[in-house]
């Protein structure tokens, strides 16, 4: 099914993007550390940066075209369908493999390469890696600001994940998909896409999605391009959501781990282009962020599963908040004519002046039925004694057993959100975390055959962590749900340095000091006796 709002997330540039060639500087890189062996008169393995031509432009051409989408002369990178540079993409990169020497940690050094004796210097490597992660473009529209790498690794630098990348499912399980890494100045924020060729052997099943973002990362979400709607994409990351033909497979606002009740699972087809969203807010006033997510598909036989998941995405673009501070409701009706279908996951969606998320039955006429999800209630389940809604961390509620509803002209659903918006200026639906949105996401199947009853090992509990108040101005209070007898607390300033610590809190709910810890942005880490881990953003006023 296609999604009904193309872009969920739209794009918004960042200052730090300069207008220079990114190619040209890859160039001369090549001309300073490679061409001793990869020279126009003596090509080691055929592979001549230098390039030929009577200017530079023609022989920053001739590399170019030498490079991108050609088959590597090595045996072993032709048999895992390497190209010598693969626009967007560094893990089917030969040339970047052969020069990342540890840089990138996902992939393995195919051995000794002499121009690790040429010293490369990490910006140097990170520059070529970025090169090719933007699509690798020969003109000067791309553009990558080496400034901001400098300062990254001279020291001023946030990493997504500082202990390298989360592990990838094991051989045989599924695979694993990697975005980034891109690189935002203190401050500011940035939201890219890319299109992801997943090149599978046969199609698959998947059941379970495990996304991997970081505090700093404000949603992802997965697409899919329907048939030939990826073909006028351009490789790498790019600004331009530009979703014409496309569907939604999924969508979080935190680190999720999706695992589909047994019996069902997305079909993916082996031709199958997906596009990667993320958004990624850097809180840091001093250090630039290193931005990467991460996403682990488990897949199983095609066939296997006896029903499909779908994912639809559902927005109410038509919403304005005043700035005046006066609460602002806003209520649209879905009344599309999708018939009986089984909801296994709800979820709503606004920015940082929501203050209500609600999804109700739709009964005929139009009235508003049974309250079945409330985004201020752990779980999203209406009726918490102490509703508190945290947009950053808004609840998918999952349905166990999967719910019957019928979506027509007569009934449906209704989502309702409310906002008050105290800020500088009047705020309509837009891309960016000044602007607002609503928006609710549905997954569900069509039939309930051969499903089996409830839920896989989704672990809710921990889920399920709520600060309030948030902001916090001099005591904060950290609820937990209900069968979870010990956790340990960890609060991490901007820079991920520890600066509080409660090692074992055995109640429901317990209160954490301020102390002398100054304003700004701040993450806590909560972790129950069974390891599992809970991460979220407090802000100190």
């Amino acid at each position: 099914m296609k999604v009904l709002y193309a872009s969920f997330f739209s794009l918004m540039f960042v200052s730090s993007l300069q207008a220079q060639s990114t190619m040209l500087r890859v160039y001369q890189i090549f001309q300073e550390k490679c061409v001793s062996c990869h020279s126009n008169a003596n090509p080691a393995a055929g592979l001549d940066l230098e390039g030929t031509g009577s200017t530079e432009t023609e022989r920053l051409l001739s590399v170019h075209a030498g490079l991108n989408n050609v088959t590597p002369s090595d045996e072993t990178a032709v048999s895992n369908g390497y190209k010598r540079v693969y626009p967007g993409r560094i893990d089917q990169s030969y040339l970047f493999h052969k020069i990342s020497n540890g840089l990138e940690a996902t992939i393995e050094n195919p051995g000794p390469h002499p121009e690790d004796n040429e010293e490369l210097t990490d910006v140097e490597k990170e520059m070529i890696r970025q090169w090719i992660l933007y699509g690798a473009k020969s003109n000067g529209s791309q553009v990558v600001d080496e400034s901001l790498l400098l300062d990254f690794y001279n020291g001023n630098a946030m990493r997504s994940y500082p202990d390298g990348p989360p592990p990838a499912p094991a051989a045989g399980e599924g695979f694993q998909i990697k975005m980034g890494p891109f690189y935002i100045e203190p401050g500011s924020e940035i939201e890219y896409f890319q299109k992801y060729q997943l090149d599978l052997l046969a199609n698959v099943d998947v059941n379970r999605v495990e996304v991997k973002i970081a505090p700093f990362s404000h949603h992802f979400i997965l697409y899919n391009f329907n048939a030939g709607g990826s073909n006028s994409i351009p490789d790498g990351l790019r600004l331009n959501a530009d979703h014409s033909n496309i569907s939604l497979v999924a969508a979080v606002q935190e680190e999720t781990d999706l695992r589909l009740p047994e019996g069902t699972a997305f079909i993916w087809e082996n031709n199958m282009v997906l596009d990667l969203n993320t958004h990624y807010i850097n809180y840091s006033a001093t250090n630039v962020y290193q931005a990467e997510a991460y996403v682990n598909v488990y897949t199983q036989p095609a066939g296997t599963a006896a029903q499909e998941m779908f994912t639809q995405l559902l927005p109410n673009p038509n919403i304005y908040i005043p700035n005046n501070g006066n609460p602002i409701t806003a209520t649209q009706h879905i009344n599309l004519n999708f018939g009986e279908v089984f909801i296994w996951g709800l979820m709503g969606h606004t920015h940082k002046y929501g203050t209500g998320y609600k999804v109700f039955k739709r009964l005929p006429g139009g009235v508003a039925g049974e309250l079945i999800y409330d985004a201020s209630c752990p779980q999203g389940v209406p009726g918490c004694i102490s509703p508190y809604y945290d947009y950053q961390h808004i609840p998918m509620r999952y349905f166990e057993p999967l719910r019957p509803t019928t979506i027509n002209y007569q009934n449906g659903l209704i989502h309702e959100a409310s906002w008050v918006n105290d800020g500088p200026e009047s705020v309509a639906w837009g891309p960016t975390s000044a602007d607002e949105m609503m928006v609710m996401v549905i997954m569900y199947t069509e039939d309930t055959t051969g499903i089996v009853s409830g839920i896989n090992d989704l672990p809710h509990p921990i889920n399920q962590v709520q600060v309030f108040p948030n902001p916090v101005h001099n005591k904060g209070t950290i609820s937990v749900p209900i069968g979870i007898n010990q956790i340990s607390f960890r609060l991490f300033d901007a820079t991920g340095k520890q600066v509080h610590y409660l090692p074992d809190v055995t109640a429901a709910g317990f209160s954490f000091e301020r102390g002398n810890l100054p304003s700004g942005m701040y993450f806590f880490q909560v972790q129950d006796s069974e390891g599992r881990i809970k991460s979220g953003k407090i802000l100190f006023e």
